[in-house]
């Protein structure tokens, strides 16, 4: 009967199926803060920005030539620039050198505001219009997360946060752009073809910047490269932005407001890091915004 009734509408079949996506995608991409943490203890952040994305560049490459894919039109190529400048370089770099001077855990709360950012640039370059009341609940979590911030007052670095915020527009502008771009090219197709476009510059950064000895990288540095070169460069864009694309850019974004309860859950988990009561309850507070948002984004 639930299944006769999904082929009655299937425009809820199709928003079901990009929120399930993005939730997916949400969850790979929680650990990638905690992952680039531990990894900059050994690795330079620019080192390891460019081998992600050789690493996920290769896979991308293979992946495309396996599955035949037609190249994008010329068309298509400033969209892909633009989400490999966001995704592939901007968001992994600027959060390598965040994580130089705060905790995953500070900055896993700056996750809060990257619904927002995802929003606007999906109005500004998708064309959504979400209703009025959308938007008091996607900036009430925002302002949370900044009062936060501030709240911390010296015992933060302000460099850091505004590495960090410079990495969420960053991202933002990324999600949106590729999330549009899905609906004619495909998701995974999107973050493959920006991987592919971005390789000529990444493997030769990689071979230029590598240190000169690999013998004291630990175990758990090879495998946190492994996670965000893989998953949080590569598997976890294929469900997000189909997410985007399927359930809309500014409903499914604020997808990522829970994001930073799953990212602290990891960080006090395997980092040993302190969450303070005062990150729990921003957390808990901006996951009750997504739900407000959630309601009204259309």
């Amino acid at each position: 009967m639930e299944r006769a009734s999904n082929l009655q509408n299937p425009g809820l079949e199709k928003t079901s199926g990009g929120w399930l996506n993005g939730f997916i995608g949400v969850l790979i991409f929680s650990g990638s803060l905690p992952a680039t943490r531990l990894a900059v203890l050994e690795f330079d952040p620019v080192f390891l920005t460019v081998a992600r994305a050789s690493i996920a560049g290769v896979l991308a490459l293979c992946m495309l030539w396996l599955f035949r894919e037609k190249r994008p039109t010329r068309q298509q190529l400033v969209p892909l620039a633009i989400v490999a400048l966001g995704v592939v370089l901007g968001f992994p770099l600027l959060t390598a050198l965040a994580l130089q001077y705060v905790t995953s855990a500070h900055s896993i709360v700056f996750v809060g505001l990257l619904p927002l950012a995802t929003a606007v640039f999906g109005v500004l370059r998708g064309g959504e219009r979400p209703r009025p009341v959308f938007w008091l609940f996607s900036v009430l979590g925002s302002l949370l997360v900044v009062g936060f911030a501030l709240s911390q007052g010296v015992s933060a670095s302000p460099l850091g946060d505004l590495l960090m915020l410079a990495a969420i527009l960053a991202c933002g502008l990324g999600y949106a752009e590729g999330a549009k771009l899905s609906r004619t090219l495909g998701g995974w197709q999107v973050i493959c073809w920006a991987l592919l476009l971005s390789l000529p510059l990444m493997v030769p950064l990689t071979w230029w910047l590598a240190p000169p000895t690999l013998s004291g990288i630990t175990t758990s540095a090879w495998v946190c490269l492994g996670y965000v070169s893989i998953f949080s460069m590569l598997v976890g864009f294929v469900f997000w932005y189909r997410g985007l694309a399927q359930g809309g850019i500014a409903a499914v974004g604020q997808l990522q407001l829970l994001q930073p309860f799953f990212g602290l859950t990891l960080a006090a988990t395997l980092l040993h890091e302190q969450v303070s009561p005062a990150m729990l309850m921003v957390t808990v507070t901006v996951i009750l915004c997504v739900a407000g948002a959630k309601k009204f984004a259309r």
